[in-house]
């Protein structure tokens, strides 16, 4: 698994985080048929993926997520979603390597 998946899996977990402890989410889910999970094993198995990202990104990341809400951002058309920005073309990806927007200090998902 590459270092962006391991950012997007990450990502992913921690917006079902922020669902499953927001009390409105949790209701509106429970209201579709959906039970409430139990958090804890979710933030066990960020602790243990959070083990496998590199030092660098997970910094990157956990600044991004505090200051946003979230740590990712999607590209579309060389556009940051995050911060609407147009990127540079130096900032095209290289196969499965995390870059990081240089406006708003995302990590960029070119998927």
């Amino acid at each position: 698994m590459s270092a962006l998946d391991r950012l997007v899996r990450l990502h992913d977990l921690d917006l079902l985080r922020q669902q499953v402890m927001d009390g409105a989410a949790a209701s509106r889910l429970a209201a579709l048929g959906f039970g409430t999970a139990d958090p804890a094993p979710l933030a066990r198995a960020r602790q243990r993926l959070a083990g496998h990202v590199d030092a660098r990104w997970l910094g990157i990341y956990e600044r991004a997520h505090g200051r946003y809400g979230r740590g990712l951002a999607a590209v579309r058309g060389r556009v940051c979603q995050g911060c609407h920005i147009t990127l540079p073309t130096a900032a095209l990806p290289a196969p499965d390597s995390p870059k990081m927007c240089e406006s708003c200090g995302r990590i960029l998902c070119w998927r």
